[in-house]
């Protein structure tokens, strides 16, 4: 529910607050006084694109911000939002309302937060989705557009479930699809490269490098370039370290050792004796070198000719990168990756026949999902119709006629999406369904009932868009709790059927929060809060004040004819008032 909202700088209005309760909200003012900038607060804040032209004169920016609370939601519509708090790092403020905001600058870019947090504009648009409904001119224009129609229809049906399920199913046939066609299509191609992929796949098969190769090579042939004066320094070192010719005992570094430890060894001082100790360590090291060394030799090769062997080695890989990747470790995964792509170049006829069957199956599959979601969308048309008609009837429309016709969408011979059906009907499956739905309508019995958007005049529209929504709202297709905005949807009405529009709204709004802005003082008279936007102070500042008592008495005379001051006038809509608020106990 939205409890307040406070708007800067946008149109007329300079700065104002409007508190909103529950049940039903009235916003009405003099022409030009800005009531419906408050209406446009609530599309900014829902997401929808920034004016800058919107912002008031004078200033640099316009702000608006809203507050919510959620206690009237159910638990899961509560969840979700808590959810999109949480990914963004939105907070609750500490009555536990979340406040929603949106500045739009003059110069730059628009702003939004929620919940203390910068947000996109998305975001935000997300976050209100769930919490606000809106309905202006726009949007009773958007209700002749076929997918409006459909849109409407499939939430009083609750097709949701039926509908995911036939998107998944048709992204999956229209894949399995492509890849028939491309297959067939470009056979040859295919093969050619397969071929292409089957040589450089034997050929870097035939070298079989091995991960970390390159480097182990470079090693080896800096070795055997210096084969020589590698072994001699070895064997130099060796030899002072160790002496294997009995002739040059004492020599060596090891025998020198040995005796200076056997000499401290043999005395009792303490000290020498440590000593001795770490000579005896030295001693180990000074021996485990010499081996190493002498490994070191014996692994070197006799001659040069290994050195060969190496660099060809080193000239095969080298061919391999300069051909597929720049090292050894990028061949090897060109090569995974060339394997992957040969599994999918499979142009055999089996594969292609496997192939077709896939897509045959997927479509058998595709129209029983779409044959059921249009089976339930009959269904719920039929409902929606009777219900609607009933409704207009109680707004003072007793002869008018509402349908809707649910048609299968033909496709065109040459339309890459036909399916088709089990009759050998060709249908266009499109991203919603294979059906046509549209809004019929006859403002009397006996008329040629016609599409909605060629035979309803603007009155008729708003009325059969209140309507609409009173059905959706009471059949609970739409979330209680939510706050709905009408932006004079009671336009080209007048007399009686403002009357029952007013009762309409007024029981629209037991179940749900309902904000209009109207010029009709018999929808006014059903207001639970009556909010007046008025002009005070200069430059055509307008403000927002809620009015109770006689001066909600004189506002609902002005709106009556103009007669607030006179005493005609206020009797007139004091009748109104009292009769309207009786009728809602």
């Amino acid at each position: 529910m939205l409890t307040e909202i406070r708007i800067e700088s946008l149109g007329a209005i300079s700065a104002a607050v409007g508190e909103f309760g529950r049940g039903l909200t009235v916003l009405t003012g003099e022409t030009g006084t800005g009531k419906t900038m408050v209406v446009t607060g609530l599309h900014l804040l829902g997401g929808a694109r920034a004016d800058p032209n919107r912002v008031r004169s004078g200033a640099e920016r316009a702000v608006v911000e809203g507050r919510f609370t959620t206690t009237d939601l159910d638990e899961e519509t509560v969840a979700q939002l808590d959810g999109m708090l949480e990914s963004v790092g939105a907070e609750r403020d500490e009555d536990g309302s979340v406040i929603a905001l949106r500045s739009v600058s003059r110069d730059g870019p628009s702003r939004a937060s929620l919940g203390g947090r910068s947000v996109p504009a998305k975001s935000l648009g997300d976050f209100t989705a769930g919490l606000l409904t809106l309905h202006g001119q726009n949007d009773q224009l958007r209700l002749m557009r076929p997918e409006e129609q459909r849109g409407a229809l499939d939430r009083f049906a609750g097709a949701g479930p039926a509908l995911e399920r036939y998107r998944k199913l048709r992204d999956a046939w229209l894949t399995a699809r492509r890849d028939l066609i491309e297959r067939r299509d470009r056979a040859r191609e295919l093969a050619q490269e397969a071929d292409r992929l089957k040589f450089a796949l034997n050929e870097i098969d035939t070298v079989d490098p091995q991960p970390g190769e390159e480097d182990a090579l470079v090693a080896d042939i800096l070795r055997l370039s210096e084969l020589d004066t590698l072994r001699e320094a070895a064997a130099t070192a060796r030899a002072a370290l160790s002496a294997d010719d009995p002739d040059d005992l004492g020599r060596s570094a090891t025998d020198t050792l040995g005796k200076a430890r056997a000499a401290l060894e043999s005395t009792d001082d303490a000290t020498l004796r440590a000593l001795a100790g770490q000579i005896g360590e030295a001693l180990t090291v000074v021996a485990d070198a010499a081996r190493e060394l002498g490994g070191f030799l014996d692994d070197l090769p006799v001659d040069a000719s290994a050195l060969e062997s190496k660099l060809a080695r080193q000239a095969q890989l080298r061919t391999l990168t300069r051909k597929y990747a720049a090292d050894v470790d990028g061949v090897l995964r060109w090569a995974a990756e060339s394997r992957e792509r040969l599994t999918q170049l499979d142009v055999s006829e089996e594969a292609v026949t496997a192939l077709q069957r896939r897509v045959d199956e997927l479509a058998r599959e595709l129209c029983d999902v779409a044959t059921e979601l249009g089976e339930v969308r009959r269904k719920a048309a039929k409902r929606l119709s009777k219900e609607v008609t009933a409704e207009l009837s109680g707004l003072a429309m007793a002869d008018a006629v509402f349908t809707i016709d649910v048609t299968t969408d033909p496709a065109a011979d040459d339309d890459p999406a036909a399916l088709t059906l089990p009759s050998g009907e060709l249908a266009r499956a499109g991203a919603d369904g294979i059906d046509q739905v549209e809004f019929g309508f006859a403002a009397h019995r006996g008329m040629t009932v016609l599409p909605l958007a060629k035979s309803a005049s603007g009155g008729e529209l708003s009325r059969v868009m209140l309507a609409l929504e009173v059905v959706l709202a009471t059949s609970r297709k739409v979330s209680a709790g939510t706050t709905m905005v009408f932006d004079e949807v009671d336009a080209g009405v007048g007399g009686r059927a403002a009357v029952q529009i007013g009762r309409r709204l007024a029981r629209l709004a037991r179940t749900h929060q309902v904000i209009v802005v109207t010029h009709l003082a018999q929808v006014a008279a059903y207001a639970d809060v009556h909010l007046v936007v008025h002009s005070a102070g200069p430059k055509g500042t307008s403000v927002v004040r809620r009015v109770t008592g006689d001066d909600r008495v004189a506002e609902l005379a002005r709106m009556l004819a103009g007669l607030g001051e006179s005493d005609s006038g206020r009797a007139h809509a004091r009748e109104l008032l009292e009769t309207a608020q009786s009728e809602k106990t």
